[in-house]
């Protein structure tokens, strides 16, 4: 999973840290953070999906 997949996803942006980036989801108010990587491994993708309250975006 792609850091963009999330942003078309309806997500956005909210800051960005030296390793680490914060990413809200308005549709269900929720926050989480995201490793500042090109790629993001399915595991920790599930995860932000999860944590975020949508569903899990299919990895390519």
């Amino acid at each position: 999973m792609k850091r963009r997949d999330l942003l078309s996803n309806g997500c956005i942006i909210e800051r960005d840290g030296k390793k680490h980036t914060v990413v809200y989801c308005p549709a269900t108010n929720l926050a989480t953070t995201v490793p500042r990587h090109n790629e993001i491994n399915s595991f920790t993708g599930k995860n932000v999906c999860r944590d975020l309250g949508i569903e899990i975006i299919k990895i390519r």
